[in-house]
């Protein structure tokens, strides 16, 4: 048994399973631009990726524009089952869909099969999600920024999709902590494939911030395969044999 992961850039993912098809925080059309508008922060995809077909779960973990990003969520059957943090209801409420579950961290539910937990991520101010997502199938967590909840249960999972990056700024420091918690992921979760995730993709960035971000590269070697995709790229994730 597997399933199939899709990167789509940034904090962007398909994944495929054999009775799900899962879209997590999608930038396919227009430009990233954050509320203090284009001279603070902008960016711009290469060209538009086409809208995933036959989705039937979309999976949001934070309410920001480069998770939920309301010109690609438009492109989206409204009647889809939506997945999200507190703070992303009211934008997807808005855009229009009919079937949104908010999850706050150690909530649970299962969805046709899918076991699907939250758990704590990054103080954005408010604390944001991440996931932990187990089928018959396979299984996967994600959290975009590197931020682990430490209360969260050890137990073996296929993959880990996490930045693997730190990203940071003068005075306010790492905000995205990718380098920093790989280490702590694979001793929670001893999974198959590390994903890296946030960072990627193909598009530009421009504006005041971006001209001081940092970036700290992973320098640790890791007892599971790191796996770079780039933008529309996949791979096949074979379910562990416990």
């Amino acid at each position: 048994m597997s399933f199939k992961a899709t990167y789509l850039g940034s904090n962007g993912w398909i994944i495929e399973f054999e009775r799900h098809k899962i879209v997590i925080d999608p930038w396919i059309k227009g430009d990233l631009v954050f509320p203090l508008g284009e001279w603070f922060f902008k960016g711009t995809l290469s060209k538009e990726i086409p809208t995933p077909k036959n989705i039937n779960i979309i999976l949001i973990t934070q309410g920001l524009p480069d998770h939920c990003h309301i010109p690609s969520l438009k492109k989206f059957p409204k009647d889809v089952k939506v997945i999200c943090s507190e703070s992303a209801f009211k934008s997807l409420k808005d855009i229009g869909f009919t079937a949104i579950e908010v999850l706050a961290p150690s909530d649970k539910i299962e969805f046709e099969g899918l076991k699907i937990e939250a758990t704590s991520g990054a103080p954005v101010p408010s604390i944001e999600n991440g996931y932990i997502l187990e089928t018959q199938n396979g299984s996967f967590y994600i959290e975009p920024h590197g931020f682990f909840d430490k209360k969260i249960k050890q137990r073996k999972l296929d993959a880990v999709i996490t930045p693997t990056k730190n990203l940071g700024l003068p005075i306010v420091g790492s905000f995205v902590k990718g380098a920093d918690v790989v280490s702590e992921l694979i001793e929670a979760f001893n999974p198959n494939y590390i994903l890296s995730s946030t960072i990627g993709g193909d598009a530009q960035y421009s504006g005041l911030m971006n001209k001081f971000i940092s970036i700290d590269e992973l320098n640790n070697e890791l007892d599971c395969n790191l796996v770079e995709l780039e933008s529309l790229q996949s791979i096949n994730i074979s379910k562990s044999i416990n």
